[in-house]
């Protein structure tokens, strides 16, 4: 979804009131329709992250900024699932580095224990995805509480 035309579309179909912004449960069913399964609390966040106006909900120029996140963290997955559907923790590590996340193996571990949904040691691309997103949020209240 680079193309902002296409942006565009995408985001004035999952505005149906045509309110100018999107709200969390409108997010998680337009994912849902994708065949993202996020709970309601990672969509929440994902809001939090981009919601520049402190508003509670998501603008189109908000929606971009995500999306940008989003895409860097699928072709990150992509690059590494190599046709499986899912990865390891090994590939976890490799495109939490390419994606510029640096952890030590307690906390790597442990991030990746608590966002493997089905406890076998694989994530799919919406567990990858929820991984990053609290990872981001992290970093984002670490910087807010640094400065």
């Amino acid at each position: 979804m680079e193309n902002t035309a296409v942006l565009r579309e995408w985001f004035d179909r999952v505005d149906s009131e045509k309110t100018g912004s999107i709200a969390a449960a409108q997010l998680k069913h337009a994912f849902a329709v994708g065949n993202l399964d996020f709970s309601l609390s990672v969509v929440q966040q994902m809001i939090r992250m981009y919601d520049f106006d402190r508003n509670g909900t998501m603008s189109f120029e908000e929606f971009v900024e995500l999306n940008k996140f989003l895409l860097k963290v699928q072709h990150a997955f992509s690059d590494l699932e190599r046709g499986r559907g899912y990865l390891v923790p090994d590939n976890v590590y490799e495109a939490l580095v390419k994606i510029g996340f640096s952890l030590d193996s307690p906390a790597f571990y442990t991030v990746c224990e608590s966002f493997d949904q089905n406890k076998n040691g694989r994530l799919r691309l919406d567990d990858f995805i929820s991984l990053c997103i609290f990872l981001q949020s992290a970093r984002y209240e670490s910087l807010k509480f640094s400065c």
